[in-house]
């Protein structure tokens, strides 16, 4: 599986487990990489449009998860 962003590294160590706390960690990190606006909104609805697995999954395929 090929990360979008792959100098990206993101750790969900000592997040809540919350869905909101991922994507809000993910688009904070995002932001500092300074990934494009527009691609990080494209993130942000497909990690929501499914269930709490899809999240994680969906934020495996665009960053690197630790």
């Amino acid at each position: 599986m090929d990360v979008k962003y792959p100098e990206i590294t993101v750790s969900l160590v000592g997040v809540d487990g919350n869905a909101f706390a991922i994507l809000g960690t993910v688009r904070k990190v995002m932001r500092q990489a300074l990934v494009p606006a527009e691609q990080i909104k494209e993130y942000m609805m497909e990690a929501t449009s499914g269930d709490y697995d899809h999240l994680l999954q969906t934020t495996m395929q665009w960053v690197n998860v630790k």
